[in-house]
C-alpha cells in the first residue's frame, strides 16, 4: 500500500519522503527521498514530519503471535508518528494534514440478517472486533480520537486489499494456480469487500486533501463480493479452472494453530494464524457511501480486471 500511495502522491505533484526500515524495496525507481528508521525511531519520525504538508501513516503489523506485538506496532507506533507531528506543530511549523490507516477488522465482522445476507458495515456502527489484529486497530483508533483530536486526523479503514506487490492475498492466488480455492461459509452471497490497491490509494489521497475529512473516519472499499465471484475472477486471470475446497468454520482455528506450529519450526509466521483463522470465519463487507459523499469516491477497477493485472504481475515477478 505504501509504495502505491507514494506513486499516487508523486503523480499529484508532491515531493515525497518515506520512512523505510532497510531497503527501499518497491519504492526503487520512484523520485522519493527515504529516511532509514522505524516507528519507534523518534529522530527519523521527526525528520519525516519536518515541513510536511501531509503525513500519511500506512505502516502496521497485520499478524503476530501475541497481542503485545500487535499493540507495539499498531498502537504505540501510531502514537509515535502522531507525537512527531504534534511536536513539529508545537515548534512553530505548520501542522500537516494527517492520514492514518486502520482496517475493516477494527469494526469487526458483519451481522447476518434473516435472509442470510451480511449487513454492510458503516462508520456509524459500534466496533466489535474479534481478532487480535482488529482489536489493536480499534485501540489505535481510540487513541487517535482521544489523545490527538487537535490534529484533525483522517482515519481510513480499508477492507481486503489486493493488487501488484501484495503478499497475503497472494497466497489465495497461489492456491488457485495449483487448482484449489478454499471457501468458508456460503459461496453465493457477499462475503468480502475486496479493493484494488490503486482505487484505495486514490481514495486515500482524495480524503487527505479534503478539509471536510479532518477528524473523520471512512471505509474505502467496494461492495461485497461472493467467494464464487472472486473464484471466477481468479480462474479467468489464471486461465484455468479450480476445485472448490469447502472448509468448515469450526476447524479453522485448529488449522491456524497447526500452521503456526509448523511455521515456528522454520522461524516464520504463516498467513493463516489462529488469529486470521478467527477472522476468516466471518463476512467482511463495508459501505463506502460516506467516502463517496465526501470526495466522490467510487472504485474504478473491476474484480476481473484487477485480478488479471495482479496475476500478470505475480507471473512477471516469478511469484507464480
Amino acid at each position: 500500500m505504501g509504495s502505491h500511495l507514494a506513486e499516487e502522491l508523486v503523480g499529484r505533484g508532491y515531493a515525497v519522503r518515506a520512512l523505510v526500515r532497510s531497503a527501499p524495496k518497491w519504492l526503487g525507481g520512484l523520485p522519493v527521498d527515504t529516511i532509514a528508521g522505524d516507528l519507534h525511531d523518534a529522530d527519523a519520525l521527526a525528520a519525516g514530519a519536518d515541513g510536511a504538508a501531509l503525513v500519511a501513516h500506512v505502516a502496521g503489523l497485520t499478524r503476530a503471535r501475541t497481542r503485545a506485538e500487535l499493540d507495539r506496532a499498531n498502537v504505540d507506533g501510531t502514537r509515535a508518528v502522531l507525537d512527531a507531528v504534534r511536536r513539529t506543530a508545537e515548534a512553530g511549523g505548520v501542522a500537516p494534514r494527517v492520514l492514518v490507516t486502520s482496517s475493516l477488522e477494527a469494526m469487526g465482522p458483519n451481522r447476518i440478517g434473516p435472509d442470510g445476507l451480511p449487513t454492510p458495515a458503516t462508520e456509524a456502527d459500534v466496533p466489535q472486533p474479534v481478532s487480535m489484529y482488529g482489536l489493536s486497530k480499534a485501540r489505535m483508533e481510540d487513541a487517535v480520537r482521544r489523545d490527538y483530536a487537535g490534529l484533525g486526523v483522517t482515519v481510513v479503514r480499508p477492507p481486503a486489499v489486493y493488487g501488484p506487490r501484495e503478499a497475503d492475498l497472494y497466497e489465495m492466488a497461489k492456491g488457485a494456480a495449483r487448482g484449489l480455492f478454499p471457501v468458508v461459509g456460503r459461496a453465493d452471497v457477499p462475503r468480502v469487500s475486496m479493493v484494488f490497491v490503486r482505487d484505495l490509494v486514490r481514495g486515500m489521497a482524495d480524503l487527505a486533501e479534503s478539509d471536510a475529512a479532518r477528524g473523520e473516519t471512512y471505509f474505502v472499499g467496494t461492495p461485497g463480493f461472493s467467494w464464487a465471484e472472486v473464484q471466477a475472477a481468479l480462474e479467468a486471470a489464471l486461465g484455468r479452472t479450480t476445485r472448490t475446497l469447502r472448509v468448515p468454520g469450526a476447524v479453522l482455528g485448529a488449522v491456524g494453530a497447526i500452521a503456526e506450529r509448523v511455521g515456528g519450526l522454520f522461524g516464520t509466521l504463516p498467513p493463516l494464524t489462529r488469529d486470521k483463522a478467527e477472522a476468516a470465519r466471518h463476512a467482511w463487507v463495508c459501505s463506502s457511501e460516506k467516502a463517496r459523499e465526501a470526495v466522490g469516491y467510487a472504485p474504478e477497477v473491476g474484480l476481473a480486471e484487477g485480478w488479471a493485472e495482479t496475476v500478470a504481475w505475480y507471473r512477471e515477478e516469478g511469484w507464480l
